[in-house]
Order: structure tokens, then C-alpha cells, then sequence
């Protein structure tokens, strides 16, 4: 039986500031300090020489839309995810999981560095002037499990900055540093479709969006493929399933490699992020999905307002939708399909990687992991993909863990929140490694054995440069499960965003007098925080300005002739 398990807010928010101490040691345990960069004597962290190290898989998608796996939503339930479900149904379940911030790439900076993102935009975007990726001294935790002795083996995604995976992974890595995959760049996959005797795939239906006349074509969002010759593109064929065969291949070299040395093993899929590319094989599926799939209700609201602004909305709502052209009710339909498809691919991938792992034996002892980059607001608000908004469902992500048996794992459903931040932690702590270096996110690892709750923190959300350039901060406070509030505070005109998360296609509450004190009790709340910590004195400068009505009058110094 599932059970509910209480937890905190997930993410240190004043972590940073704290003095930096060497972790106290059991009197009864043995350590080992060892250093990333051993001439230099820089980046130290010890290692538990006595603690039983599991192999370690993590496996994260990019861009899911809850729709596909938070069971309290209706439509999950049609959705086939029996192997990415079968880790949670073996370990835990998270059902409010949240990413720091809901770009690739900063996503995946903060999920590796175990910290808030040091950038808040993609690369391909970013202008110059701005950060754009990971460097030198924002060390990932990939490169500690590395240097403890781990064989560490990544496929797929890397999209912050290829320099840190080769010291990651070694440089047989091949990662791809860029939001799309490579494809028929790929020489690999080139050659894996000529081994099938399989055709590049063109597309059998192609969905795309409208310009802002409504006639002309607009962005494409992919679609429905087959061979160049017409014949149906085969799932095996499919570059997520050809990502899977890889991470195979890479495991067995891996054992054979260094066969008393335990094993990372890291796969990236780039799906169900858009452009999609659905194979053949799925028709029935489709079917039975399209029967049970029904347009958002506030994709109907905006439809019935021309697609212009809607009460208490920010301006950059409409920005997306201009950006995305979704004014046909038909084309909503079929992304949502294609979305929950181009899932099922995924699952069908996971699944032979999942497999190879019970056929070689190593199920019992690892300690395996899937998660998302990002969410997918999958058509709410006349809306696709993901943003720099605070609609909660782009900041929702999948958590499944499941721990080595020799682990007594606590199995059940966590319904209070957890961050992505927390990911890195946890799997340093499985690995017996503790870096000297202060992370935001704390380890699940004592409430997934039922040892110890986890400390009730607080996380906090950012938004960036993306499609339109919005620069935010938000927060959430779960009560119980009908009142769970999400909250964001927009700089750019000072606009604020209120919802009830227990609604899976919520309005903007901040105006409703009816949720007054909520929003005041929020603001007071991330105002304190913002005040407390350096590293959010940029949103502290117009955050009291917009809400000064509400904030006690402060007399420091707003000028910041002397910085703190």
C-alpha cells in the first residue's frame, strides 16, 4: 500500500551565507579527503572509505508536462509509463518535485551543481554580456563520484557547457552542448539507422503554429514522422530508443573496464521536448489518448478573448502566445497527443535500459534515479513548451528513486514539496562523498530510509531571458493538500502571480480578495528572505517598491553606498 509521507520545502535559501566547516565526522567512521584537482590541493571533499557504494543510474527527460505522471490529474492515467512508474512504484514517489528554474539550461546547472543556477537563460539566446554556461569553478557533482573512483559513463544531453562533462565523464563523452539534439549530426546515429537498414525520417504530419496574421506558417513543433521512402519509422530506430542501446553498450564496456569499481551511469534524453517526432507502432495508443484528451480550460478562456490579455495577467503571457501561434483548438489537440506520445517513446527507451540492468544483475545494488529538466504547460493559456513565467506546471518535474536493497527504503508517495537541488545531495550521500563546498539543496536520503525527516527549508524560483525577456523571483507554501500555493513576483512591470496548485489549470488568485491574506503572508514571507541574502539584492530592490504597501518601512540604505 502506498503510504503519504510529510516533507518540507525543498532548497537552502540562505545556504551560501552560512561559514563555510569541514563536515563533523562519526567517531565510528573513517574518512579520506581527497581534492578535484590534486596538484593545486583545490576543491577538497572526503569520502566514507567504510561506506557500501552502489552503482548509480540517473536518467532525466526534458520538458514533461505533469499531465503525464502526476496521478491526481485524470488524463495520467491514460498515459503508458509502466517502466519510468515501475522505479517509483519500487522506491518513491515525489508528486512535487520543482526545478529551480524552468530553462534547459539553467534547469540542469542547478540539478548538477546542486545550487541556484549562476545563469538564468540558454545560450542560444543569451546576448552577449551574459553567462552563458557552467565554467571552471562551478563544479558539478558528477566530477567528486569521478575523482571517488566511480566509472562514470554519460549519453545524450549536456547543454551546460562540454568542458564539464569531459572532466565529468572522460573524453570518450560525446554530449551535445546544445538545447536540440544533433540527429543527422550525430555520426553515430547515422550510422545506427544504416545498420537498421533505416532511412532518415521526414515528416508524415508536421505540426506548426500561426504568425501573428493567423494564416502564415509559424513555428514548428515536429510531429509525426516516417522514412524518406514513405515506409514507418520503427520505434527501435527512434534516437531516443538509439540513446538507450548506447547507455547499454557504455554500462557492459563499463563492467568490463574496471569490474570492482562501481559504476555512474548518466542518460540525458532530449524527449518529449518539441519538435516531436512520433514513430510508427503508436496508432492505437493514439487513439485511445485523443478519446480521453480535452482542451484546457483556460486555452477555451483566451480562445473567447481572441487570444488578447486576460485579466490580471502579465505581458509576457501574450509575448508566448504571438511567439507560439496556437489559435487553432485542432493544433492544441494534437500537440497534447503528440506530448503524451513522444512520452511513451521515452518510456519505451528507459525500459530496455531498465532491463539490461536487472539482466546483468545490478538492479539489487544501485541506486537509480529519473527526473525532469523543466515542465511543459502542454496548452494551458493558448500556451506550448516552457518560459519565463510562473504558471507552476513549467517548474513541476517527475522524481522516481529507488535505493539499493541493502537499503531498508522507506517506500511510499512524498506529497510535500522537494526541489531538483536536492538530486546532487542526495546521490553524494548514497556515494559516501561530502564536498567541503556548501550546496542549496539537502539530501532525501534519511526520509527515503525512514531514518530522519527532512528540514523544513525554503526554495526559491527564477525566471530570465528566454522567448521574452522577464526576470522574476516566486515561491510556494504547501499547507495540505487543497491549499498549496505558488507564488511570482515579475520585475519588469512589478506584476504578480498567485495560484492554487491543487487546480491543474488555475487562475491568477493575486487580486482575488478572497485569497488577500494569503498573498499578503507570501509577500512578507519572500520579502524577509530577499532582505536576508546577498545573492537576491536584485530582486529585494524592486520587490519592496512594488510592495511597499504591505513591507514594514525599512531605513536601510536603498542606494547601497556601502555594499554589503
Amino acid at each position: 500500500m502506498t503510504s503519504s509521507l510529510a516533507l518540507g520545502l525543498g532548497g537552502n535559501v540562505l545556504g551560501n551565507s552560512e561559514k563555510l566547516n569541514e563536515p563533523e565526522l562519526p567517531d565510528n567512521q573513517e574518512w579520506e579527503t581527497l581534492f578535484l584537482a590534486d596538484l593545486e590541493r583545490r576543491w577538497p571533499f572526503k569520502i566514507k572509505k567504510t561506506k557500501k557504494r552502489p552503482h548509480v543510474f540517473l536518467i532525466t527527460a526534458d520538458m514533461i508536462s505533469p499531465d503525464t505522471y502526476l496521478m491526481s490529474r485524470k488524463i495520467a492515467g491514460h498515459v503508458n509509463l509502466k517502466n519510468i512508474r515501475s522505479i517509483g512504484e519500487e522506491g518513491t514517489r515525489f508528486d512535487n518535485a520543482f526545478c529551480s528554474s524552468p530553462l534547459c539550461g539553467p534547469a540542469r546547472a542547478s540539478l548538477f551543481t546542486g545550487k541556484y543556477p549562476p545563469y538564468l537563460t540558454n545560450g542560444e539566446r543569451a546576448p552577449n554580456g551574459m553567462k552563458r554556461n557552467l565554467e571552471e569553478e562551478d563544479i558539478i557533482f558528477q566530477e567528486y563520484v569521478r575523482k571517488s573512483g566511480y566509472n562514470t559513463k554519460h549519453i545524450g544531453k549536456c547543454h551546460v557547457g562540454a568542458e564539464k562533462f569531459f572532466k565529468a565523464f572522460g573524453e570518450n563523452d560525446a554530449a551535445w552542448d546544445r538545447w536540440a539534439p544533433p540527429l543527422l549530426d550525430d555520426d553515430q546515429y547515422v550510422a545506427f539507422l544504416d545498420n537498421k537498414g533505416v532511412q532518415p525520417f521526414k515528416y508524415k504530419k508536421e505540426l506548426r503554429g500561426k504568425q501573428q496574421d493567423r494564416k502564415s506558417h509559424g513555428n514548428s513543433f515536429g510531429g509525426w514522422i516516417e522514412q524518406k521512402n514513405g515506409e514507418p519509422f520503427p520505434i527501435e530506430a527512434h534516437y531516443s530508443s538509439y540513446l538507450a542501446d548506447k547507455a547499454i553498450k557504455k554500462l557492459n564496456a563499463a563492467l568490463k573496464q574496471a569490474h570492482d569499481s562501481p559504476i555512474y551511469l548518466q542518460l540525458d534524453f532530449f524527449d518529449p521536448h518539441q519538435p516531436f517526432s512520433i514513430p510508427a507502432g503508436l496508432e492505437n495508443r493514439e487513439r485511445e489518448l485523443r478519446n480521453n484528451v480535452k482542451l484546457p480550460e483556460s486555452y477555451n478562456q483566451v480562445s473567447i478573448s481572441d487570444f488578447k490579455p486576460i485579466k490580471d495577467e502579465p505581458a509576457i503571457y501574450d509575448v508566448y502566445r504571438r511567439y507560439w501561434g496556437a489559435y487553432d483548438p485542432k493544433l492544441v489537440e494534437d500537440y497534447i497527443v503528440a506530448h503524451f506520445l513522444q512520452m511513451e517513446v521515452v518510456d519505451y527507451a528507459v525500459g530496455k535500459l531498465l532491463t539490461e540492468i536487472k539482466r546483468l544483475g545490478l538492479w539489487e545494488n544501485s541506486l537509480i534515479v529519473f527526473t525532469g529538466d523543466h515542465g511543459e504547460i502542454n496548452g494551458r493559456l493558448g500556451l506550448f513548451d516552457k518560459g519565463v513565467y510562473f504558471q507552476p506546471d513549467i517548474f513541476r518535474v517527475p522524481l522516481y528513486i529507488k535505493c539499493p536493497d541493502y537499503v531498508n527504503q522507506k517506500n511510499g508517495v512524498y506529497e510535500m514539496p522537494v526541489s531538483s537541488l536536492d538530486i546532487s545531495k542526495t546521490i553524494l550521500g548514497f556515494t559516501g562523498i561530502e564536498p567541503f563546498d556548501i550546496l542549496d539543496g539537502e539530501d532525501l536520503g534519511p526520509v527515503l530510509t525512514g531514518k530522519g525527516e527532512r528540514k523544513k527549508q525554503e526554495c526559491l524560483f527564477q525566471t530570465g531571458w528566454h522567448v521574452g525577456v522577464n526576470y522574476g523571483v516566486g515561491f510556494q507554501v504547501y499547507e495540505d493538500k487543497e491549499h498549496h500555493w505558488f507564488y511570482g513576483y515579475n520585475i519588469n512591470g512589478g506584476e504578480q502571480e498567485l495560484y492554487n496548485m491543487v487546480n491543474e489549470d488555475g487562475t491568477n488568485l493575486i487580486n482575488n480578495k478572497k485569497y488577500e491574506d494569503v498573498k499578503i503572508k507570501i509577500i512578507r514571507r519572500v520579502g524577509k528572505i530577499l532582505a536576508s541574502d546577498n545573492r537576491w539584492i536584485g530582486y529585494w530592490a524592486t520587490f519592496r517598491l512594488h510592495n511597499a504597501e504591505y513591507l514594514p518601512v525599512s531605513g536601510d540604505d536603498m542606494q547601497m553606498f556601502k555594499p554589503k
